[in-house]
Formats: C-alpha cells, structure tokens, sequence
C-alpha cells in the first residue's frame, strides 16, 4: 500500500501540473470551452449560468493556475491533508462535467487538455473517475507520505508556483499561446488539411434477432437491419472541415487559400480591442504597396462592420466567416493571420502587430 500511495501521490501531482500548463497555456481557448459550458447549463439546468460567461477568462487562468498550485503542493506535500480536499472537490466538480457532457452529449470536447489531447466525452469520465479514486485511497493513506521539506519552504514554493502561473497565463492571453496545437497553427496548409489524409473505412454495425454485429463490407443477407456505419480509420479524416469565407456575392474561400494574403481576424466588433489600429492600417497600406493581398474576416453582421471601419479607418475588403472558426484560428481580437498559397506563415496578436518588414521575412521563410 505504501508504494501505491506513492505512485498515486506522483501520478496524481504530475497529471494535475500537466493539465493545468496546457490549458494555461492558451487561455482563451480555455475561456471559449467555459463559456461553451455555461451556454448548455445556462439551458439545460438554470439560467444564471449565463451571468458567468463574462468571467470565462477570470476562471480559465484561475482555474488552471489552481490545478497547477494544488498539484506542485501535492508533490511537495504541504499541507497536505488541505490540498487533497481541494483535489477531491476539483475532481468531483471535473466528474459530473464530462458526465453530464458524455450522458447528454452536449459538450463533445471537454477541453481537459486543451487541443493538445483530444478525448471523447466518456474518455474523459472515465479519466475523472480513475483520478477520482486515486485521491479518495491517498486521503485515506496519506500516512505514508511524510513531509521531506519544511512547510515554510512548502508554502514558499506553493505560492510562487501560483504567481509564476498567473503570470504565465495572463501573457499568454496578452499575446498567443506559447505551444500552438491547432490545426491553423504556422506551417500548417489548410487546403491539404481540409482533405482527408488517406480514404476513408468503415464498417457497418447490423442487427438481427436482437444481436448486433460488426461487417467491413455491406452483407447482402437481408435479414440484418442496418444499425449504423462506422469510421474504422476517423483520424484519417480532415483536421479541418468548417472554414469557410464568403460574402454577399458568394463563396470567397479558395481565393483566400490562393497566393499571399494578410488577413485581419476581427471576431466581433462588440469585444473587438480598438487601441491597435493604427499600426494595423499602416500594416495594411504596407503590404497592398508589396503586392500582399490584405481582408478582413469577420462573423459581425454588414451593418455593424460598416460603423466599426470607419470609425477604426479600416481600409481593406471584407468577408465573413464562422464565429468559432475565426476564434480557432485566432486568439486575439483583433489579430493578423498571414497566409501563403493557404500555409500559415504567420500569426500575430493585436499587441504584437508585425512590421511589413517582419511579413515579407515570414513569406520567405
């Protein structure tokens, strides 16, 4: 029991450190999945979940932080009796979100590690679970694990962890993530992510007298009802399958992905960050002057995007595109995404505009 209690006590610290630094590490992706969150239970249990979705960002670096501080305290073993019930009500809370997301199907991705890992709902439970009562056995035989330290060195190590954690989230926000794991990120072709990887497979789950059964090709016996069909290979699937640009005329999504286009993401008008346009608009005349297409994307309504460009001397065309989609790509509102025959070549927060110069050396490189 002793050595168990201690391969919990380090899968347990490191698991919850882990988690905490990829969800940390972009915290408006993090956001955006709270906020996907606390739409459903704002529906599904009581409307006052919608009040919260302005504090998404609060909860996601302070959430995250906490999973960090509390498994760094784990490790170092300060207070430790405190910090398990911390881990035990974090979990349980963790527990009936991916249940009630994997029971009811309502939130597919959990966000558990941001989209660095992908797991399926029940995926997550059972993870949840698993951690679940590895904290429930180290509550009950926290006995073998004596403090190595002092708690004065422990709490001093606790509370720069937490600092050091917030810092790193709150910089993350003020720029991009450190480690970017979407499908967008630099270097990435769209098009040949918008197409499967390899063709392809799937069986056919049929039923006949109450049992089911699993076939690669179609059986032509027609006593077996057709159940559903299946991918044997899903992550030969596209990464990519909802970007699409269009505007009044129609669909503008190819000539996008067609030679060098510097485009301004603007999510929303309503929540978009005014203070950086000027160096923007000098961006933009900058790259029309190299031959460098410059857009702008936006999911805001025509009437609200004509006010907002004029009163920001936004001089470039603009097109429309899906709300999540244009957060996927983009972590910043406004942001500039740089694309060249639809590779990404360059990702830049508001705050970090880039010069022309900067452009033209992320299109050569």
């Amino acid at each position: 029991m002793k050595y168990i209690t201690k391969f919990f006590w380090l899968f347990v610290g490191v698991l919850f450190i882990f988690s905490g630094l990829i969800k940390i590490n972009d915290p408006v992706g993090t956001a955006i999945k709270l906020e996907e969150y606390f739409e459903v239970f704002s529906t599904d249990i009581a409307p006052f979940f919608k009040s919260l979705e302005p504090a998404a960002l609060f909860l996601s670096i302070f959430l995250s932080a906490l999973e960090i501080v509390l498994g760094v305290a784990l490790l170092v073993r300060w207070k430790l009796k405190e910090v398990l019930w911390l881990l035990l009500a974090m979990i349980v809370f963790f527990t009936f979100l991916t249940f009630y997301s994997a029971y009811f199907n309502k939130v597919t991705d959990c966000g558990c590690f941001g989209d660095a890992i992908k797991l399926t709902p029940w995926e997550s439970f059972t993870k949840d679970i698993v951690l679940l009562v590895m904290i429930i056995v180290l509550l009950m035989t926290r006995r073998y694990l004596q403090p190595f330290i002092s708690q004065k060195v422990g709490a001093t190590i606790t509370a720069l962890t937490a600092i050091l954690a917030v810092g790193i989230g709150w910089f993350a926000y003020e720029n991009l993530p450190y480690i970017d794991f979407r499908a967008y990120k630099i270097g990435n072709n769209i098009p040949t992510l918008m197409k499967p990887s390899a063709p392809l497979k799937y069986k056919y789950i049929m039923t006949k007298g109450g049992q089911d059964q699993e076939f690669l090709e179609y059986p032509t016996d027609t006593t077996w009802t057709f159940k559903e069909m299946v991918a044997v290979n899903p992550e030969a699937g596209p990464k990519i399958t909802d970007f699409n640009v269009w505007n009044d005329e129609g669909n503008y999504t190819q000539e996008v992905l067609t030679g060098n286009k510097l485009v301004v993401i603007v999510h929303s008008v309503a929540k978009a960050d005014t203070d950086d346009f000027e160096r923007i608009n000098a961006l933009i005349a900058a790259a029309e002057k190299e031959g460098i297409t410059p857009l702008v994307l936006t999911s805001s309504s025509a009437p609200e995007f004509e006010l907002f460009r004029h009163e920001v001397n936004l001089a470039a065309p603009y097109y429309f595109a899906d709300h999540t989609v244009l957060k996927t790509i983009m972590r910043a509102n406004p942001g500039i995404w740089l694309l060249k025959d639809g590779t990404t070549k360059g990702l830049w927060h508001h705050n970090n505009t880039p010069t022309i110069d900067e452009v033209k050396a992320a299109l050569a490189n």
